[in-house]
C-alpha cells in the first residue's frame, strides 16, 4: 500500500465528524494526524454546542488521535476568525499535513467556502459524507453501534425534551417532519461517547439544561443546552 498522505479532521465531537472520520479510517488513504476543535476561550467549551473541552479530549484519547484546539475570544469577528485560522492552518503545512477533512452533507456555501480559504493557502479539502442522504447517514451511524447524546436543540425546530435522548432508529418517529434527522439545518447537535473507532467509552454525567437566545442578522434563534460533565 502506498504512503498515507497526511491530514487533520475538523472536529465537534458530534455524530457527523465522528462519522467521516470512521469513514477515512477504513479507507486507509490518509494518516489523520489531527483532530481540529474550536473552543470558545472564555467559556472553555465547543463553540458549536456547548460541550466541555476536557470530553472533547477524552474523545480523541479513546479514540488515539491527537485533539488540536483552537481558542477563539467571544464574539470574534470573521476577520479575525479567518486570520487566526490560517496562522493554525499554515502550522498544519509545517507538519506536512496538506489535507482537512469535514463532516458536511450538503451545505453548499459552507463547502465552498472552507474550499476557498485552504485553496488561498495550498491545501485540500475532502468531504466523506457529502451529498448522501441523511437518512441513510443517521441509520448508518446508529447500526454502526455507535452511542450519540442529543446536547443541543434550535427550540424552532425541536422541544426540549429532545435534550439527554440517545440516537436510535426508535428515535426517528419522534423527530417532527419537516426536520433533517441529521440535524444539518441546525436543528440539533450531539455528542459522540462509544462506537468502533473507540478504545473505551466517554464517562461523564449529565447535568443542567441551559437557555440562551442568539441574534444573527436581526433574527432571534432560541437554543437550549445540556450541559455534560467530566466524570472523574
Amino acid at each position: 500500500m502506498s504512503e498515507q498522505a497526511k491530514a487533520f479532521l475538523s472536529f465537534s465531537g458530534g455524530k457527523d465528524s465522528t462519522l467521516a472520520l470512521h469513514y477515512i479510517l477504513k479507507e486507509q488513504k490518509y494518516k489523520v494526524e489531527f483532530l481540529f476543535v474550536t473552543i470558545n476561550k472564555a467559556h472553555q467549551r465547543v463553540n458549536m454546542h456547548g460541550v466541555r473541552k476536557e470530553l472533547i479530549t477524552r474523545q480523541g484519547m479513546s479514540i488515539g488521535i491527537h485533539t488540536r484546539k483552537l481558542y477563539l475570544p467571544d464574539n470574534v469577528s470573521m476577520e479575525m476568525y479567518n486570520k487566526m485560522m490560517e496562522y493554525e492552518m499554515l502550522l498544519m503545512k509545517q507538519r506536512g499535513i496538506h489535507t482537512a477533512i469535514f463532516g458536511d452533507i450538503f451545505l453548499e456555501d459552507l463547502k465552498e467556502y472552507r474550499e476557498k480559504q485552504l485553496q488561498q493557502i495550498g491545501m485540500q479539502s475532502v468531504f466523506p459524507l457529502w451529498k448522501k442522504n441523511t437518512l441513510e447517514l443517521y441509520k448508518e451511524f446508529v447500526q454502526l453501534g455507535y452511542k450519540a447524546k442529543i446536547v443541543s436543540v434550535n427550540l424552532k425546530k425541536l422541544g426540549k425534551e429532545f435534550l439527554g435522548k440517545d440516537l436510535s432508529l426508535e428515535l426517528l418517529n419522534e423527530f417532527p417532519k419537516d426536520i433533517d434527522v441529521c440535524g444539518e439545518n441546525g436543528e440539533y447537535h450531539t455528542f459522540v461517547y462509544d462506537g468502533e473507532i473507540f478504545q473505551y467509552p466517554i464517562q461523564f454525567e449529565v447535568g443542567e439544561i441551559v437557555e440562551k437566545n442568539y441574534v444573527h442578522n436581526g433574527e432571534e434563534f432560541p437554543y437550549a443546552f445540556l450541559d455534560l460533565k467530566v466524570k472523574s
